[in-house]
């Protein structure tokens, strides 16, 4: 072999970066540190989670050097993520401890690549099998805790907050440290499982057993929250189950009356909020909840328009998260609601930018979910419709893994119905750009491998 075609050649690392396995590996990586970061908090300690996400990160910037050939710059980030990323980071600069906040920004924009990174090298079934292999194991691992601690041992295991309640049944809290985290997380895998049953991409015995122990475990977790998420996301399935079966000249009507409903829904639910929380029989903990929304809504006020700066879960040491807590008596890490917590940590600008992000997503892949033949398609805005049920309970969509699914989304959602698509295509029309290949996942299918419709390829 001559020299020039020697030095042609890629490397060994660039060979490795670019191959189908390490994209496989890599996004089982991702998702199984950022889903169990807790856990490896609790164990390691947090500086090993933080080493393990930097590695990531630059294993993954790596990627997409090496994969810079098959990824439009233009459809790399959506414009709404990249929006919201820099109103957070604009923040950092009047909040009362620029260096905290500046850290939490870049934990922010480090969970924000890792979902940009695994949007562009895996294609929606690709993802939700990986997703769906984490979880599993998480949960399982979960189930095992609580039976050691709460049946065999008998005693709780504080390092891991687990209480041992499982013979009470419940609640518990499970590898994930909080009952109502635990729920959020049986209900993303029950969305993942029965989407990895009707496409066929694992066994229907171990679809039937995942099934299983996710409601299993959403069931004793035991939390106030998993009922209105399972309420919600039942709601979103047979809506969009009623729109693909929809002849195509009547969804557009359709759609709209949906939507139409959707809104009227959450103004009432905002109104009529005191009797839900009284037939739901859940007064103590909705009404904790509210109360600490009035007066986070008081606090916004001082700083409508810009807000107090981002720290994403609360520096309970700083303004103003250490007077809301003074007000209340009490000791919240968040705002127990995503919106509220944007609204007094970036303000209106930024409240805005996040339901602009969370709900073009929504409505992209929705459109997609109810014009394509496949099933999996319904996944992304599945996942969409639970990460904003639960923001109206919880703050887990601004930090973690609930931001990071929420980044993969969008992102997901925005390699198709984009304005940027357009751009591409007619790039593409001139022979000046590559194929867009339906997925985004920038890899070939290898034989006997399964398309995105869940049949083999």
């Amino acid at each position: 072999m001559s020299s020039s075609a020697r030095a042609a050649q890629p490397g060994w690392l660039v060979t490795l970066l670019a191959s189908a396995s390490f994209a496989r590996a890599y996004t089982l990586a991702v998702l199984g540190a950022v889903f169990s970061s807790r856990l490896i908090e609790r164990v390691a300690g947090q500086v090993t989670y933080v080493t393990i996400v930097a590695g990531l990160v630059a294993l993954g910037v790596g990627v997409l050097i090496v994969r810079r050939q098959e990824i439009s710059l233009l459809r790399l980030v959506p414009t709404t993520v990249l929006m919201f990323v820099a109103w957070a980071f604009a923040s950092v600069f009047w909040s009362s401890d620029v260096s905290s906040s500046l850290w939490s920004w870049v934990s922010t924009a480090a969970l924000a690549i890792l979902a940009v990174v695994i949007g562009h090298i895996r294609d929606t079934l690709q993802t939700v099998r990986a997703l769906g292999d984490v979880l599993r194991v998480l949960l399982a691992a979960s189930l095992i805790v609580e039976v050691l601690s709460g049946v065999l041992l008998d005693v709780p295991i504080p390092f891991l907050g687990v209480q041992g309640n499982l013979a009470q049944l419940g609640p518990i809290q499970g590898v994930f440290g909080t009952r109502n985290l635990l729920g959020f997380v049986a209900v993303l895998a029950l969305i993942t499982f029965l989407i990895e049953y009707r496409t066929q991409s694992v066994r229907p015995g171990l679809s039937i057993a995942s099934v299983v122990l996710a409601g299993g475990l959403a069931a004793f977790s035991d939390s106030p929250t998993v009922l209105v998420l399972a309420l919600g996301v039942g709601l979103a399935v047979a809506a969009l189950a009623w729109v693909r079966h929809t002849r195509p000249e009547r969804r557009a009507g359709l759609q709209l009356a949906l939507g139409a409903l959707v809104v009227v829904g959450v103004f009432v639910g905002y109104l009529a909020r005191h009797p839900i929380i009284a037939v739901l029989g859940a007064g103590s903990d909705f009404s904790m909840r509210v109360d600490l929304w009035n007066v986070m809504v008081d606090m916004s006020r001082f700083r409508p328009v810009h807000g107090w700066g981002w720290y994403g879960p609360w520096a309970p040491r700083e303004f103003p998260f250490n007077a809301i807590n003074f007000q209340l008596d009490s000791t919240h890490a968040t705002g127990l609601n995503a919106f509220f917590d944007v609204l007094v940590q970036l303000g209106w600008v930024g409240l805005v930018l996040f339901v602009g992000l969370a709900g073009l997503a929504l409505v992209r892949s929705w459109l997609v979910a109810s014009e394509r033949r496949s099933v999996v398609y319904a996944w992304t805005p599945l996942i969409l419709v639970a990460l904003m049920v639960d923001s109206m309970f919880e703050s887990f969509t601004l930090s973690g893994l609930g931001w990071m699914m929420l980044v993969l989304c969008a992102v997901r959602a925005g390699q198709s119905r984009s304005w940027r698509e357009r751009i591409d295509s007619r790039t593409d029309a001139g022979g000046q750009g590559l194929p867009h290949v339906p997925g985004g996942s920038g890899t070939p299918p290898s034989p006997g491998a399964q398309a995105p419709d869940g049949t083999a390829g």
